[in-house]
């Protein structure tokens, strides 16, 4: 079988990998990949003619090389190109795709539409209110810290912002600046043009990410994954700015029998109804946000695609064939399929560049001591980080972004886990290198 694998992240390594796993799988097509999946065995890196996999051109040379090449099924990892609506054009082609629909991907590309999809159809969630008026939304924002003890307002850009589009304000003055920024000075561009002011809750994040097979006559699954959860802030202590994801840990701590439970009866159960009752197609991933406080969840957010960093501590303990699993999805044989997980936990620390999350540095050569990773059975899930041209598929990475890699570890529990990893990262190093030394 010949996957193509869409997309250039941690994530997609860590798909690429898992796919590589399984011995029905022949070859994988990474469009474009990166410095790691050129590496990763029976994985080829691929240049997507027509450009970004989220433009019509870069769509269109994807199906076309698909069709040429014989693919058997494609695998969509980021969001932006589901959100163009890359699976109705390779389905429309004939091609088998793993991901949401254009009409399912609206829960990622509007938080506007996700909250009023959320109180449609009864998923516990966070209170909101959505405004398209800057002046309302500071209207808004003032009042609310007028009271007092108010608490801290949470401001999400409507649109696809690339992990830039939620801002936790502590105050009117905070408040005001994110609103200014994101409405009047347009730094998101149209994503921030529109906002939803929301409840901030208190508790612990936890990330779910699932399966889901629905189409319109069918009775839809969804079957959520082992738990994981995600550490966003910058700095040790949940401190400093959000990130795209400084690590994560799986299963999640805490994450009992009966909180699962209650999300799957309070939050996994309305959605699924509800993408049933809006007619969506939905055959691929989602990601479900959450905040647990006294053994009850409530959503934060959806995206509909697997989450990343939570990606590369997930897969490793999925004890079913991740190829199966996805052919599963694409053709809407979900239901019922044997999906296993391993015993222990994974940890999966981030190292980034010097100046992440703002401007930074790249170009820095990657240095790896294979035997010393080697001791600690740890892998490397690349990201931000590319091979000079031409480059033979062991030469040395260099740094092309924030986030550069991550090291993916397996314990007996968390602590276990988390050791292992941190002593793997001592076998990476590259100029400007920090990262989180608390994940787990």
């Amino acid at each position: 079988m010949k996957i193509l694998v869409i997309g250039s992240g941690g994530r997609e390594h860590a798909m690429a990998w898992k796919l590589a796993r399984s011995e029905r799988v022949e070859k994988i097509y990474a469009a474009p990949g990166n410095g790691g999946t050129a590496s990763e065995n029976k994985c080829v890196n691929i240049a997507v003619s027509g450009g970004d996999p989220a433009a019509e051109t870069g769509q269109e040379g994807l199906a076309a090389f698909a069709k040429e090449n014989g693919v058997d099924l494609a695998v969509a990892g980021p969001e932006a190109p589901l959100a163009a609506g890359i699976t109705d054009r390779f389905r429309a082609a004939g091609i088998a795709i793993a991901g949401a629909d254009k009409k399912s991907a609206r829960l990622e590309a509007s938080k506007i539409y996700a909250k009023a999809f959320m109180k449609k159809y009864g998923v516990r969630a966070a209170e909101s209110r959505n405004f398209s008026d800057p002046e309302d939304a500071l209207k808004y924002a003032r009042n609310h810290f007028g009271a007092a003890g108010a608490a801290p307002l949470v401001i999400k850009a409507d649109g696809l912002a690339a992990g830039k589009g939620v801002v936790i304000a502590e105050n009117f003055a905070g408040a005001g600046s994110c609103l200014s920024s994101f409405m009047k000075d347009r730094t998101l561009g149209d994503a921030g043009a529109s906002v939803v002011l929301e409840e901030f809750l208190e508790g612990t994040e936890v990330s779910i990410l699932a399966a889901v097979s629905a189409s319109p006559g069918r009775k839809g699954v969804i079957i959520p994954f082992v738990s994981a959860k995600d550490h966003k802030r910058r700095f040790d202590g949940d401190r400093g700015p959000n990130t795209g994801g400084m690590g994560a840990i799986a299963p999640a701590p805490g994450f009992t029998e009966e909180v699962r439970d209650d999300f799957f009866e309070h939050i996994v159960k309305p959605t699924l109804k509800g993408i049933k009752a809006e007619g969506m197609d939905y055959r691929g991933f989602i990601f479900f946000g959450l905040m647990v406080q006294d053994r009850r969840c409530r959503l934060l957010e959806y995206n509909v695609r697997l989450g990343d960093p939570e990606t590369q501590a997930v897969l490793p303990l999925m004890e079913s064939d991740f190829a199966d699993l996805c052919l599963a999805v694409a053709s809407g044989r979900l239901e019922g399929f044997p999906l296993k997980w391993k015993d222990g936990a994974v940890c999966a620390p981030a190292a980034v560049a010097e100046g992440y999350p703002g401007a930074y540095r790249k170009g820095d050569p990657i240095a790896v001591n294979s035997a010393a990773l080697a001791k600690t059975g740890a892998r490397i899930f690349f990201a931000g980080a590319e091979r000079s041209p031409g480059g033979a598929p062991g030469s040395l990475c260099r740094t092309s972004g924030g986030r550069v890699l991550a090291v993916s570890a397996e314990g007996k529990d968390a602590a276990d886990a988390s050791a292992k990893a941190y002593r793997a990262l001592g076998a990476v190093h590259f100029e400007g290198m920090d990262f989180r030394k608390d994940i787990g």
